[in-house]
């Protein structure tokens, strides 16, 4: 899979995705992270990429035909590639959203930073996604939350194709709870059903144990 970031802080990116397990995936050619600069596109001598918004108001505003201009360059190559737009207003991303982003070809993040986007950019995305009902300074941390989160989905990426399948959300419930040694910590102790080596009981616990802690933690879940 191929994803680029397209945003006016490269760096912030890189550093994010060079490291871990995104840096094996990549060194194994699972995974191509692109990280370019909209200032490459921008206008003018200083390369400006904002303006200031009409009707007045505060901060700056990402010009269309600049976002829109690297848009369809990057696009150029690969027609099916999915461009999206990184905002708060877009819809909330989750771990189905996830799995859906896993088995596109290619993904084009777009960061938002300052105060927004000229509204026509909308015009030129597939879709919006937001993290969280929150407003960062930028969407280079979104955009690296996407990253990881469908790069460890590509077959290969992490050590074993089952680590992600009982994923917290995979199937609609939160994950179980884990223990490793020691086995018992101030009298609190392993239980006996994970040291018992009864496969058939220990998946029937686990799977207890997820719908009763998404019903105590998360009951919207259900």
């Amino acid at each position: 899979m191929k994803i680029t970031v397209l945003t006016l802080f490269p760096e912030m990116v890189k550093c994010f995705t060079s490291e871990s397990i995104l840096k094996r995936a990549q060194e194994k050619g699972i995974l191509e992270v692109r990280v370019k600069n909209l200032s490459d596109w921008g206008r003018g001598k200083w390369k400006k990429v904002d303006d200031t918004p009409y009707g007045g108001g505060a901060g700056m505003v990402f010009r269309v035909d600049v976002v829109v201009g690297a848009i369809k360059e990057l696009k150029h190559k690969n027609k099916k590639a999915k461009v999206i737009l990184l905002t708060p207003q877009g819809e909330k991303y989750d771990q189905k959203r996830v799995q859906m982003l896993s088995q596109e070809e290619e993904l084009i993040l777009v960061c938002g930073h300052y105060e927004g986007f000229d509204e026509r950019i909308r015009d030129y995305v597939d879709m919006e996604i937001s993290i969280g009902d929150y407003v960062l300074t930028g969407g280079e941390i979104a955009a690296a939350v996407i990253v990881d989160s469908v790069a460890r989905l590509l077959p290969g990426v992490l050590g074993k194709e089952e680590s992600h399948q009982d994923d917290s959300f995979s199937e609609g419930l939160l994950e179980y709870p884990h223990y490793t040694r020691p086995e018992e910590y101030e009298g609190k102790k392993v239980p006996e059903v994970l040291r018992g080596g009864n496969h058939k009981e220990i998946a029937k616990w686990r799977k207890e144990k997820s719908e009763v802690r998404t019903n105590e933690r998360r009951p919207d879940l259900t």
